[in-house]
């Protein structure tokens, strides 16, 4: 085998090593960077979960609680996907050619242009590729008016790909909402009941998201060595789901943690409501706090299916210049889940709430009808799954993708 021909422009600007001597690409970074950069962090996710269980003061514990979960959790993903990209990529080093242009600016334009020139009349004889022939209207960004400069075909194609992703893009909203459950409703759940291992330790409400990032370390493995096998050998393809049904399993997961969680705070409102300890907020339901586990297991698992299957069907799917895009779309998600939280909380807490009435979100959670809340997101979220499906039955890939 021949030896590998350096790179064009391989060294790296105004960096060195430790040592002081220049920084090439094709040596440096790699697997030794990435073993540092994984043993670092996870070392400090292990090093808080330490400090945690050394009971420190309230503000201790809590930074802890955020270090171990979204460490950990968060690690596990990223280098499951990591791995995973790595090794469908078949490419260890690659070059992208740009015409260096702002594709934002470019996407941007072939809308207005197409605004503009909405009333002409599209040229006959112009290529339109197939996938691309249902946003029609978006051709007119390439005709020219008044002498402006015309967006070209590639640039028409590229918003088009991006717009299409959009019925996706909402229909995967909702799972955002419930997705921030776990680290806000929930928790206010787990303040209430018998959160007690062991007669002298009691587990802070907060940490119980450790449940969640247990999921995602143990369902990784499973679906990668036993899930996906058995799917490639029933499906006959090599990925075993496509991406889609992946995204869509994540989401039914969703709705199945929302009608768990609202038949655990039920048990948990009957449980006070025999011990009458109704009108006493600052009483511990005699519950055990396992009654909550099931709800973070399944959140975790939803996460690994939904968040990770669309980061690697965005950052697939849009155009090579706008993956960043891409991979922020999907990051999003989140972001937007949880200003729809915030104002859903506002909405049924207002319209719930009253004339001396006690909302479904009331601040005395044995008063309030958290259950209730949670079948509401169920509904909401079964919607949103019936709409994924139906997109996705005609969602058109943008180039051959083996799925």
């Amino acid at each position: 085998m021949e030896d590998e021909v350096p790179l064009v422009g391989d060294a790296v600007r105004g960096c060195v090593d430790f040592k002081g001597r220049g920084v090439l690409h094709s040596k440096s970074g790699c697997w030794k960077s990435a073993s540092f950069i994984i043993g670092t962090v996870d070392a400090l996710s292990i090093l808080s979960i330490s400090i945690l269980l050394l009971k420190l003061p309230t503000a201790g514990v809590e930074m802890a609680e955020r270090f171990a979960y979204y460490g950990i959790s968060s690690n596990m993903v990223t280098y499951h996907r990591f791995i995973g990209l790595d090794l469908h990529s078949g490419e260890s080093k690659f070059r992208m050619k740009s015409d260096q242009r702002n594709p934002f600016v470019r996407i941007i334009r072939v809308f207005v242009k197409a605004v503009k020139n909405r009333h002409a009349s599209v040229l006959e004889g112009v290529a339109i590729k197939e996938e691309g022939a249902q946003f029609r209207f978006l051709d007119q960004a390439s005709l020219e008016s008044n002498g402006e400069e015309v967006c070209s075909m590639n640039d028409v194609e590229d918003a088009k790909a991006i717009l299409k992703l959009l019925p996706i893009y909402l229909a995967c909203l909702p799972f955002g909402i419930v997705y921030q459950q776990s680290a806000t409703l929930f928790t206010k759940q787990g303040v209430t009941i018998d959160r007690h291992v062991t007669s002298n330790f009691q587990i802070p409400a907060a940490a119980l998201q450790v449940f969640t990032a247990g999921s995602i370390i143990l369902f990784v493995p499973l679906y990668e060595g036993v899930l996906i096998p058995l799917a490639r050998a029933i499906s006959h393809k090599p990925t075993g789901i496509s991406l889609l049904q992946r995204i869509g399993t994540g989401l039914v997961l969703g709705v199945v943690c929302m009608v768990v969680a609202g038949f655990t705070e039920r048990r948990r409102l009957e449980t006070a409501l025999e011990h009458r300890l109704v009108d006493f907020p600052e009483e511990t339901v005699p519950m055990s706090t396992w009654w909550l586990v099931p709800q973070y297991l399944v959140i975790g698992v939803a996460d690994v299916l939904s968040f990770v299957g669309l980061q690697e069907f965005f950052y697939d799917q849009v155009p090579g210049e706008l993956k960043s895009m891409g991979l922020a779309l999907s990051f999003a998600v989140v972001g937007i889940g949880g200003f729809l939280s915030s104002f859903l909380v506002s909405v049924v807490d207002k319209s719930t709430g009253g004339d001396g009435r006690d909302s479904w979100l009331s601040d005395n959670l044995n008063r309030g009808h958290l259950d209730y809340f949670y079948w509401l997101l169920a509904v909401l979220n079964a919607v949103s799954v019936a709409l994924y499906i139906y997109f996705a039955k005609s969602f058109v890939y943008s180039k051959r993708i083996t799925v």
